[in-house]
């Protein structure tokens, strides 16, 4: 049988564009991890990756308009968002190469023997190594920060894991364009250009999730793909880490001082950050708490006002679109959920913006309504409206895990009075990123952002956005009364790198 075609497809037509490539066999997902295990060896140079890393960002902004032309064919999410996105991913890799030259995650622990201890201590020297061969399992939403040369890629690489991706179906032509990129930088340093495969097809995925020498993998995508590549990952004779993003609410209380201060800028701002990127973004604030009550209402109708005047958009395959008119329309039919502004159908290829509203009552215990707490993917929102903080409390008791959660307060509030403190405690568990007056959109890259959360947000407690990435990629290993001829130089006491590291208890730096 002849492998199926990959096509590009225009989400603005539905129409194919032109065939890109063919959905890998398994003998070729074979070849191209690996092709990728046996290249590892030229990554384990730190000074060769963080060089890699830095010349890889230099060509996507060589070859930025070509990328920037194609991402847009194939997603519609317009060339200003994706040249933003293009210059966050290459500062991303740059920043991994920062973290590479520092040395600091490797994580040195030198120990002395001390044989004044209980029990005697032996001589004991822990450093971190790379897993192996990652695979990479492409985001639609994010064609370069959750791609190809995403996160996961770039963490992968500074820590010295070649990757193999499974490029995402809606935007394979865009994909191969980065591949390609990302070869020649590799290439520029000796480096093979199989330390970066690349396979399409959904058959390719579960292959490549299953192959021996795959060590780890990193998703981003919906709750039931990833629990599928979840499962396998740990049925394997030897499980592996799975670290999956799968789907979030991203709950925002607003406390009834907080909307009787500003409800119409909190209205505005919350319609901005649930609109923005036609609500593709996985921190979409999803399901808000508003107080009922003339504050509220007030705040509602700063909502109507601003998503009404919010233009129809295209999602980014008619797939989704598909699903998320079926969405708006099986929530809309629940008992009491009124539709201010209607979402759903926009045009024969767009979708128009829209929330729901719904007593609180209805959400704080089990029944139907519970469709509501389930995500639902593009520009819709659910209003909460609580008469009380108990009531409020009891919702948010009953959400699952999210990437983020956002609480507004007012001013008197935030400066520690009335119960601020409080709310966060409550809503700490429920997210990775706790906001304060402030929206989810936008996930900064630092060093302190941590972007996971509880499942269903994440499978594992890492972050795929930020420095502490590069840890989903690593192993520790201690050696006990190894020769000190025999160490690697990281580990030796005269400290040849020059990397930071303790030191018989003391911090080095």
């Amino acid at each position: 049988m002849a492998a199926a075609p990959v096509w590009s497809v225009d989400p603005r037509t539905g129409k194919q564009r032109e065939q890109v490539a063919v959905e890998a066999t398994a003998q070729e997902v074979d070849a191209a991890v690996r092709a990728a295990h046996a290249a590892r060896g030229a990554l384990a140079d730190r000074t060769v990756r963080s060089a890699f890393l830095r010349t890889a960002a230099e060509q996507l902004e060589t070859a930025k308009d070509q990328l920037v032309e194609a991402a847009d064919a194939e997603t519609a999410l317009g060339p200003v968002r994706l040249t933003g996105e293009l210059a966050r991913t290459c500062y991303q890799l740059r920043a991994f190469a920062d973290i590479v030259d520092e040395g600091a995650f490797l994580d040195v622990v030198i120990n002395h023997p001390d044989d004044t201890a209980a029990p005697p201590i032996p001589d004991l020297r822990r450093h971190k190594v790379p897993l192996g061969v990652v695979a990479v399992y492409s985001s639609s939403n994010f064609p370069f920060a959750f791609s190809v040369a995403g996160g996961d890629t770039a963490s992968a690489l500074a820590a010295g894991c070649p990757v193999v991706v499974k490029a995402h179906p809606d935007h394979p032509a865009l994909s191969e364009l980065v591949a390609a990129t990302l070869r020649r930088a590799a290439e520029r340093h000796d480096i093979p250009r199989d330390v970066i495969g690349l396979v399409h097809g959904f058959q390719a995925g579960i292959e490549l999730i299953t192959h021996p020498l795959i060590s780890a993998a990193g998703f981003t995508g919906s709750v039931r793909g990833g629990r599928a590549l979840f499962d396998a990952a740990a049925a394997r004779p030897v499980p592996i880490p799975f670290h999956g993003e799968l789907g979030s609410l991203n709950p925002v209380l607003i406390t009834e001082a907080a909307a009787a201060e500003r409800a119409e800028a909190i209205g505005a701002g919350l319609a901005g950050s649930m609109t923005l990127g036609v609500g593709q973004f996985c921190v979409k604030p999803g399901l808000v708490l508003v107080p009922a009550g003339a504050a509220g209402d007030r705040l509602v109708g700063a909502l109507t006002d601003a998503v009404s005047a919010t233009e129809a958009g295209v999602l980014l395959d008619h797939r989704m679109r598909d699903n998320f008119i079926a969405g708006v329309a099986e929530r809309a039919a629940l008992p009491e959920v009124d539709s201010p502004v209607t979402a759903g159908a926009g045009g024969e290829h767009t979708v128009s913006a829209g929330f729901l509203t719904v007593p609180a009552k209805r959400l704080t215990a089990e029944g139907e309504h519970d469709l509501l707490l389930e995500e639902c993917f593009g520009p819709l929102t659910i209003v909460v409206r609580y008469e009380d903080e108990d009531e409020a409390g009891s919702v948010l008791g009953r959400l699952p895990g999210n990437l983020s959660a956002t609480v507004h307060l007012s001013e008197r509030e935030a400066a520690g009075e009335g119960r601020g403190a409080g709310i966060l405690a409550e809503l700490t568990p429920l997210a990775g990123r706790v906001l304060v007056n402030a929206w989810p959109t936008g996930v900064a890259v630092a060093p302190a952002q941590h972007h996971g959360g509880p499942y269903p947000a994440t499978t594992s407690t890492s972050t795929s956005v930020g420095g502490t990435a590069i840890e989903r990629w690593l192993r520790p290993v201690s050696y006990q009364n190894a020769p000190e001829a025999l160490l690697p130089p990281e580990l030796r006491d005269d400290n040849p790198l020059g990397l930071p590291r303790r030191f018989n208890g003391r911090l080095e730096r």
